[in-house]
């Protein structure tokens, strides 16, 4: 099975405790691959917003696993306006729709990098947006809203726990939908 995960930095796996930030040992795509028989990819990157274009994945993708939204409600978008790029990006794949599994991101709190609790509230909505999303897309749906993921003082990124609590989740997830 090969597995992509694509996303921002809480799939990278950026450790904001450093004044230039790092990378986490262990992200959450490196403890799926513990969990999952074959290869996990992460294909995350710090500051990817929803692409305008489509993405060159593997032919040989068993699942692609998208997180995405968070920057892009961090630069103004609506939770509607981001949900319209998901629908594009998601449209301009060329993968069978039940290999995508769209993960509606932890909604953001409070924090360093979040002041007014209308960030918080669109990235809550984001995930009402996604569902709907998926289901006239048929694409496979995960919302990370009800999973109770760590998240760090900047309110925005995940935590070390966050990153197992997230994998732990997210083979749940896979395991619920086998």
């Amino acid at each position: 099975m090969k597995v992509v995960c694509y996303g921002d930095s809480n799939t990278y796996g950026y450790d904001p405790r450093g004044y230039f930030g790092g990378q986490y040992d262990h992200p959450w795509p490196e403890l799926l691959a513990e969990k999952l028989d074959g290869t996990v990819l992460n294909w995350g990157e710090n500051g990817r917003e929803i692409p305008r274009r489509t993405a060159d994945f593997p032919a040989d993708t068993d699942l692609l696993i998208i997180m995405l939204g968070t920057n892009d409600l961090l630069q103004f978008w609506t939770p509607e306006a981001a949900c319209e790029k998901m629908k594009l990006f998601l449209e301009s794949l060329t993968l069978d729709r039940n290999k995508i599994l769209l993960i509606a991101p932890p909604p953001m709190k409070f924090g360093q990098w979040v002041q007014d609790q209308e960030l918080i509230d669109d990235s809550i909505a984001l995930a009402k947006h996604y569902k709907a999303l998926s289901e006239r897309l048929g694409v496979r749906f995960a919302d990370a809203v009800d999973w109770n993921t760590p998240l760090a003082y900047d309110g925005v990124h995940l935590t070390e726990e966050g990153h197992k609590a997230f994998a732990e989740s997210v083979i749940e997830h896979l395991h619920k939908g086998e």
